[in-house]
């Protein structure tokens, strides 16, 4: 029996059309959206979540609260000590909530999940309804 002839290339050329730009946030908005979240951080993040350190010197703890822009995103950060003896590095950073500027006022809410992935789950949300999420979604929040 004769065998099959095979095609020289498995590939087949399709059609991708390029990504949409994504909006450039303005100078305004950024400045009031770290105005606001800065307030946020100060009276709820901070005062809820950073205890004094723990007196066992294996676990890491959060010692700071932050929020900081990237492109269009924003982040809400934390800084973790890692007192161990063991431990690769003094501290790290973990960004815990995302909030991606999509148009003026409206905003994509993510949370960073135990696969290291971001996950939107939230679209179209005023800068005024992000805030309460971040105080009242317990997803939005650090672990620890």
């Amino acid at each position: 029996m004769p065998k099959r002839k095979t095609s020289k290339s498995r590939y087949q050329w399709v059609y991708d059309p390029p990504k949409p730009k994504k909006p450039k946030v303005p100078e305004a908005t950024k400045a009031l959206v770290q105005e606001r979240f800065d307030v946020l951080i100060e009276t709820f993040y901070k005062p809820t979540y950073i205890k004094p350190p723990p007196t066992d010197n294996d676990f890491n703890y959060l010692v700071d609260f932050y929020g900081k822009w990237y492109r269009n995103y924003f982040y809400i950060c934390g800084t973790y000590n890692c007192p161990s003896t063991r431990a690769i590095s003094p501290s790290f950073e973990h960004r815990f909530s995302r909030f991606e500027y999509v148009d003026s006022d409206a905003f994509n809410v993510s949370y960073m999940r135990h696969t290291e992935k971001w996950w939107e789950f939230m679209q179209g949300l005023t800068l005024e309804e992000c805030l309460h999420e971040a105080r009242t979604n317990h997803i939005l929040q650090p672990f620890g």
